[in-house]
């Protein structure tokens, strides 16, 4: 039984020895590029995530929406995606650059969130602000209609 469970380990050990990578595809799809689709993939997903319905009702498929923007096609990014995930360490540096870009466009957005926001109290501050000239305006005239009239020949 030993020597049964050795000839099975030897065997795995020895069939996983013989990976071949693919060959590069004719048409593929530069790093650089590679790393913009994917940014905008991830990007893409998580609007799906969020209201999938809502675009589905309005024809919106965006892996279709990918490949018009880069102009490829669904099989020319299956092969440079496939090509790519065959070295890990080289998927891994495209990934992490992916990761980066995500984090600058988040800092972005919530700076812009941040403005808005801003922009938002201060629109509020400045309504109550005349609102509030308006009531002072409004009991000043009223004060002045009120006040009884004192004749001069008194």
């Amino acid at each position: 039984m030993r020597y049964f469970l050795g000839f099975i380990a030897l065997f795995f050990v020895l069939g996983c020895q013989d990976v071949k990578r693919p060959e590069p595809p004719e048409n593929l799809i530069p790093k650089d590029k590679m790393v913009d689709i994917l940014t905008d993939a991830y990007i893409g997903n998580a609007a799906k995530s969020i209201n999938n319905r809502m675009l589905r009702s309005k024809g919106v498929y965006l892996d279709s929406v990918l490949y018009k923007k880069f102009g490829i096609d669904s099989l020319q990014f299956v092969r440079s995606n496939a090509y790519y995930t065959s070295d890990l360490n080289l998927y891994a540096d495209l990934l992490s650059q992916v990761e980066k870009r995500l984090e600058e466009r988040k800092a972005i957005v919530d700076s812009l969130y941040e403005l808005e926001k801003e922009a938002a109290k201060q629109k509020r501050d400045s309504i109550r602000k005349k609102d509030s000239v308006a009531v002072k305006t409004k009991d000043t005239i009223e004060g002045i209609l009120t006040e009884p009239v004192q004749d001069e020949e008194e």
